[in-house]
This record gives C-alpha cells, sequence and structure tokens, in this order.
C-alpha cells in the first residue's frame, strides 16, 4: 500500500506524472472555473489546479477533476487515491475495496497538532464567501461549496460516526445547504437529532488526503465508521484531530474544515444542480435544512477539490462505480451468489450494474432463478438500492470493457424474455429517468436484464464466441503472437 497521506502529497506526485496542468492566470469562480473542470473531463486531460482566483484573497487555490480519468494514464489518479499501483485496473481496484472487508477495522488516532489548524476563523471572522466556492453550472442554484468533501456527523449517543459525500451549496456569509436525503446516512443521522430537537453538529472536511472520498462515497452498511473501514483498508489509522467549536474530530491533514450545527426545525430551498446523472433539472432541487457555521480552519494556501458533475466521466461515476461495486461483489458473495465479478460502467453514469457468473452455476432451467435471487438481494441492499438497471450474463465477457459489454448486451439479451421487472422499488430520486411522482415518493421499478446463455440446448452446442481469443486453438494465438512483428506489424 502506497499511502499517500495528504492532497498536498496527491498533488505533488500528480505532478510529477504530468496529470496536473497549473493556470496561473485570473479566472473566474462563475462559471469559467466550472467550464474548464468540464471541458478537461471531456478531453481527459491533467487536472487542473487554479493558482489565481477572480474576487477571492491569494493563497486560495482549487483542484478541478481531482479523480477525474486520464487520457495518457487511464485510472491513474483513482488508482493513486487508492495507495495502489499507478497502472492498477478497475478490476484491481474494486477487489481492493471488496477484500477491505476482511481486514480487521482500526479506529482513526486522535492528534494534538495538525495542518488544517494553520488558519482559524471563528465568531464574527467567519465568512464562507472568503473560500474559492465556484458558481459551477448555468442554472445551479448557487455557489456550491462542497462536491469532494467529507461530511463528519456522529449519531446523539455518540456510537456511529460517519463520514459521507452531499452536495452544499452557500447561503449566506454564515449559512450553507445541503441536500440531506431521508434515507441516506446523513439523513438518518440527522432524524435522530430531529428526534429530540437538537441541532446536529457536523464538520465538513474539504481536500483530505485522497483515500477519504472514495470511502465517503462508499454505500458501507448503517453503523459502520468509515474512518475505521479506511484503517482497515491502509493497515494504520487515519489521524483526526479535534474541531474548535463542535465535539467532533476532522481529518487533521484536510485543507479547509468548516464546522458548525444542522438545523432541524429551519429549511430552505437548496438545488438545482447539474448532477452525475447527466443533466440540470431548472426547476429541481428540494427543501434542506439549513447549516449554521461556526468556525473555519484552513491551512496556508488551502487548495479546495473541485467536482463539476454532469455526462461521464467524472468522479461521481469513478467513485460511486467503484465502490459500490466492490460493495455489492462483496454483499453478494456473503450471501452465496455466484458471482465472479461487478461493475457499473462509468459511461452508463451509474445507471447499469453488471453481474457476471461462470456457465457451471445455471442449468436445466435455473438461469430465472438465478436472476430472482439476483433482484432480491441487490434491490433490498443499500448498495442496490442507487441502482436501476442490471444486466447479468455470463464471465466469458470482461464488463470493464464496454466494446466487449455492448456486443454482448446487444446479441444475448432477448427482446421478449429477457426482461424481469422488479416493481416498486427504493429508487434514488436524483435518476434522471424518473417521473415527478417516482421522485417524490423515492419508489419506482427497475429491471435486470437476462444475458445468460440460452438452457433450450445442449451445453456443447451454444453458441462460440468468434474472436482471436476464444475461436482459435491456443498454440495459434501464441504462434501468431511470438510472429506478430515478423509479419510487419508495429508493437
Amino acid at each position: 500500500m502506497n499511502r499517500l497521506r495528504s492532497l498536498r502529497e496527491y498533488v505533488d506526485r500528480l505532478k510529477v506524472l504530468g496529470e496536473i496542468q497549473e493556470i496561473d492566470v485570473d479566472v473566474d469562480w462563475n462559471l469559467e472555473m466550472g467550464a474548464i473542470i468540464r471541458r478537461c473531463y471531456e478531453l481527459r486531460s491533467p487536472a487542473p489546479l487554479f493558482n489565481k482566483i477572480k474576487g477571492i484573497e491569494p493563497g486560495f487555490r482549487v483542484l478541478g477533476a481531482p479523480a477525474g480519468v486520464s487520457k495518457k494514464n487511464g485510472l491513474i489518479r483513482i488508482a493513486l487515491s487508492l495507495g495502489l499501483c499507478a497502472t492498477a485496473t478497475a478490476r484491481e481496484i474494486i477487489e481492493a475495496l471488496a477484500s477491505a472487508h476482511e481486514k480487521p477495522a482500526i479506529p482513526p488516532r486522535r492528534v494534538t497538532i495538525g495542518p488544517c489548524k494553520e488558519n482559524k476563523l471563528l465568531g464574527d471572522a467567519v465568512d464562507l464567501y472568503r473560500l474559492p466556492a465556484p458558481y459551477i453550472h448555468d442554472g445551479d442554484g448557487g455557489r456550491y461549496l462542497n462536491t469532494w468533501g467529507t461530511m463528519v456527523v456522529q449519531t446523539p449517543d455518540r456510537q456511529w460516526t460517519n463520514w459521507s459525500i452531499t452536495r452544499i451549496m452557500i447561503a449566506g456569509k454564515t449559512t450553507l445547504l445541503g441536500a440531506v436525503i431521508p434515507r441516506q446516512h446523513l439523513g438518518i443521522i440527522h432524524a435522530q437529532w430531529k428526534a429530540i430537537d437538537r441541532p446536529m453538529p457536523f464538520a465538513l472536511a474539504l481536500g483530505t488526503e485522497p483515500v477519504i472520498p472514495f470511502v465517503s462515497g462508499m454505500p458501507l452498511d448503517e453503523n459502520v465508521n468509515e474512518a475505521d473501514f479506511i484503517g482497515g483498508y491502509l493497515g494504520e489509522p487515519v489521524d483526526v484531530i479535534d474541531c474548535e467549536t463542535v465535539d467532533l474530530q476532522a481529518p487533521a491533514t484536510s485543507e479547509i474544515v468548516i464546522e458548525g450545527s444542522v438545523s432541524v426545525r429551519e429549511t430552505a430551498w437548496e438545488g438545482p444542480m447539474g448532477e452525475y446523472s447527466g443533466y440540470l433539472s431548472p426547476g429541481g432541487g428540494m427543501p434542506s435544512p439549513i447549516f449554521n457555521v461556526s468556525a473555519i480552519t484552513y491551512r496556508d494556501g488551502a487548495i479546495l477539490p473541485v467536482v463539476a458533475a454532469g455526462e461521464p466521466i467524472e468522479e461521481n461515476h469513478t467513485c460511486w462505480g467503484l465502490t459500490v461495486s466492490a460493495q455489492l461483489w462483496w454483499e453478494l458473495r456473503q450471501a452465496g451468489f455466484p458471482v465472479t465479478m461487478c461493475f457499473i460502467p462509468f459511461q452508463s453514469a451509474a445507471h447499469w450494474l453488471v453481474v457476471t457468473v461462470p456457465r457451471s452455476a445455471y442449468a436445466g432451467g435455473t438461469g430465472e432463478k438465478l436472476v430472482a435471487r439476483l433482484g432480491e438481494i441487490v434491490f433490498r441492499s443499500r448498495s442496490g438500492s442507487f441502482i436501476p438497471k442490471v444486466i447479468l450474463m455470463d464471465d466469458d465477457v470482461d464488463p470493464t470493457n464496454l466494446e466487449e459489454l455492448i456486443w454482448a448486451f446487444a446479441t444475448r439479451n432477448h427482446p421478449a424474455q429477457g426482461q424481469f421487472l422488479f416493481p416498486d422499488q427504493k429508487v434514488l430520486p436524483l435518476v434522471a429517468f424518473l417521473t415527478t411522482a417516482e421522485r417524490k415518493a423515492e419508489r419506482g421499478a427497475k429491471v435486470i436484464y437476462n444475458c445468460l446463455s440460452p438452457e433450450d440446448g445442449p451445453p456443447d452446442q451454444a453458441p462460440r464466441r468468434s474472436s482471436f481469443r476464444f475461436l482459435w486453438p491456443r498454440e495459434i494465438q501464441e504462434k501468431v503472437l511470438t510472429s506478430w512483428k515478423r509479419y510487419g506489424f508495429s508493437e
């Protein structure tokens, strides 16, 4: 494990690898910055590091596309964030995250000195507008301060400390508005504070060590402390430090920490925002509780990470896709399902999950039973509640290879017999195609596409894949590969 202990270490490593583009000209936080970040996603360019931001005091910086996909180096930003080899594949990343469940949890370590305490704004000095929060998309409800930071909250009995990611926009000099969805962990804990009529303390850690946002975005079970899970994954604890005005701890190497309390009585309209599904709905948004800010602490030369959510591929698709895939792979294996791989294709905007099984897992008409069992496990789990469409297929297909996946789906899914509907399921209200009524109720239909091999004939008569890897003898393949240059082809 090659752990990078701060966002600074991560940025320095990316600079060496040519994955950072420093921008030293003045850039406007009003739309220009968001447009540059979005363009970087679409070109898969290096991550932009904005060193001068119009109207913001010198010293504050912004890192765009902090875990985006690279045209040159693929998943390198994700792999390095997770302490893995720079060339790690999607499968290797998913395996690493899933296997962390088998490691003993390691609680965080409380320290008394941390970089996030280099500057402090308390009381009347608190001013959120000093921070370089951008107005990202044309049509957003406001300037979004948090798109890649971690919200730290705790149950009133202090038994569960939850780290999560939620969008949060500036509402005033000392107030924020954030998406607090009732069925998500932040909403569940907020409801506990509401039940005792006390505001919920929070800390928002912006610019943490790069592994933290990935696990903060991972759909772990209730009452699991993400900080402990990260410690187990890393094999050593995460350093945390006491906040100034609330009884919580935040990651000590954070670039910026915002502290305060979330009201259980006052709400205001939050949103809309350009979202991970690839759309901005002008009438979107929701009533959200008001976050009252009591302190801001930050490092010298603080860096705010920013995600410009939208059409794939950006961090919602890489972070969410990989972590949900890992969690579901683990849950399916724990349930005894014969899964060999789970993968959420980045281009599906987290709307597809592909599950592969060996041909030996079904025979003699058991394919439909396998579909029913898969739906029962996935759609009742917290992880699966995010996913509206599941594709089940044989594991001769690599679901991380989009070309192979599209071919297999197109040729193996029967239009009449290959779709299995699961009505009235829990759904995430941000799913793109939901009706207004479904979004309000957070209920809707889901589907599993059965792409397993037909079971109405002898196994030895099943169609064979007509590709280099599957339809030529191994010795011929090896001969061709070793002779490739001799034939006159380049590497």
